[in-house]
């Protein structure tokens, strides 16, 4: 793999939005990634999908990105956390509308558990709208199996 920095990971994250503007939410998450120093290498297509789980809301756009950074896991996602928070995310029900929603899918080819974070996320394989995206990247990135469920 074509390290920059050795202390440089790789990491797709799966972004989403289903209020206001979606498209122009994503793009200023995006803008705030790469201010935060999380380096967009590739963006999937955006795709938009029904809701799942909490079916009564409106369809979300959906796409995922190929991003290098030096964050760790968990200052990855607190980052992320904030740029969701500054860009008025309101979480009122689980699963349930947002402005905008970004998940950390996998990082290097690492097996992470956390009270706070599962890398790979553990609900990565059953969602059609974060495998469709990430089949884009040819060849797609390894996931890796995690056997402790």
């Amino acid at each position: 793999m074509d390290r920059v920095h050795p202390s440089t990971h790789r990491a797709f994250i799966a972004f989403g939005s289903n209020v206001g503007d979606r498209i122009d939410m994503i793009e200023a998450a995006c803008r705030e990634m790469e201010r935060a120093n999380i380096r967009i290498k590739r963006t999937s297509s955006l795709f938009e999908t029904a809701p799942m789980y909490v079916l009564d809301q409106d369809p979300f756009i959906n796409g995922v990105c190929e991003v290098e950074t030096s964050l760790s896991p968990m200052d990855l996602l607190d980052t992320l956390q904030a740029i969701e928070l500054g860009l008025g995310r309101k979480k009122l029900i689980d699963k349930g509308p947002r402005s905008i929603d970004l998940d950390i899918l996998l990082y290097d080819e690492q097996i992470f558990t956390h009270e706070r974070l599962d890398i790979p996320h553990k609900l990565m394989l059953e969602r059609d709208f974060v495998l469709r995206p990430l089949c884009q990247y040819v060849p797609p990135p390894p996931i890796p199996e995690n056997h402790h469920h």
